[in-house]
Order: structure tokens, then sequence, then C-alpha cells
């Protein structure tokens, strides 16, 4: 039987633990996974373009995901949720050297093309983890897209109204 893989997952949410989750490959583009104590399969097929169909017992969703370093961007029904994404190994590695929190500064980016409807903020603005800073319609859904951490706006990039690229940077937060 094949080694369950382990990882601990955490959304980037100001309220949000991390998590550990085992993946088993079944074959046959099936995985067990075991998440908080319980056992679930599922399918997920590959699709051009970074997307998968996942199924799981009757529900089957379309998901895409987009990776910068350990952050993995996943796009299911219009809404874009963000994880921080490790193995056991990098787990440890990380205990010994730092903490899980968001440190330096950092940019929001565009999860993908689309237009810029809102912006909260403006350089000079303190903001707090989690906090709304610019909505961005893509596909006719709206993503806010929230402070990675506590601090200072010090670049506001984003102006309502003009369209944006996948990965176009939007605000600075230091």
């Amino acid at each position: 039987m094949p080694r369950a893989l382990r990882y601990l997952a955490k959304q980037l949410s100001k309220t949000a633990t991390a998590v550990e989750v085992d993946v088993v490959p079944l074959g046959d583009d099936r995985y067990a996974l075991t998440l908080q104590g319980e056992r679930l399969e599922l399918e997920a097929l590959v699709l051009p373009g970074g997307a998968m169909t996942l199924r799981l017992g009757a529900l089957t969703v379309v998901a895409e995901f987009e990776e910068r370093g350990d952050e993995i961007g996943v796009l299911v029904q219009g809404q874009v949720t963000r994880f921080d994404v490790v193995d056991e190994r990098r787990a440890r590695a990380r205990a010994a050297t730092a903490t899980f929190e968001v440190e330096g500064r950092q940019t929001v980016l565009s999860p993908m093309p689309g237009k810029v409807v809102k912006v909260f903020v403006k350089p000079g603005d303190t903001v707090t983890e989690g906090q709304g800073l610019v909505v961005v319609e893509a596909m006719k859904m709206e993503n806010e897209l929230k402070a990675p951490k506590a601090g200072t706006v010090t670049e506001v990039l984003a102006r309502e109204g003009s369209t944006v690229e996948n990965g176009a940077k939007l605000v600075v937060v230091e």
C-alpha cells in the first residue's frame, strides 16, 4: 500500500488554525484523504490549464489552483480561498526557525484576470489581517482580496474600473 503523505494546511485568515491532511494515492486518479481524523475518498481528474474536477461521493466541483511558493490559491464556484500548505519536513523546518505568521512586506496580487470594481484603502491606511483591500470581478463573480497581515498600506496600484491581468500587483502592505 502506498505511503501517506502528510501536509499541514492553514487557510490564510486571522482565525484559521493549521490542520493535518494525510494523502494516500489509491491509483486510477483516486485518493484517500484523512482530514481531522475523518477518512474521505475522492477522485481527481486533471484538466488543461491547472484546473481539476474533484468528485467526493455525489458532489463534483471544478477547482482551479495557483501556486506561489507554499501558498496555494483555490478557485471553486467563483470564490478564491488561499491556503498555506507545507509537507511534514517543511513544517518541521519552519517550526525550528520561524512562526506561521505572515511577516515583512506583502504584495496582494490579482488571482486572475478581471476588473477592479472597488478599492477600500489608500497609501498610509492602517489595516488589520483579513481586512478587505480590493474587489476584483472575474468570471461574473466578485472576489474580495484581503490583507495578509496587519500593517500599513504603502502602495495602491489598483484603480477602480481598470482591468488587471493574472498576478497583477494591486496593493502592498508593510
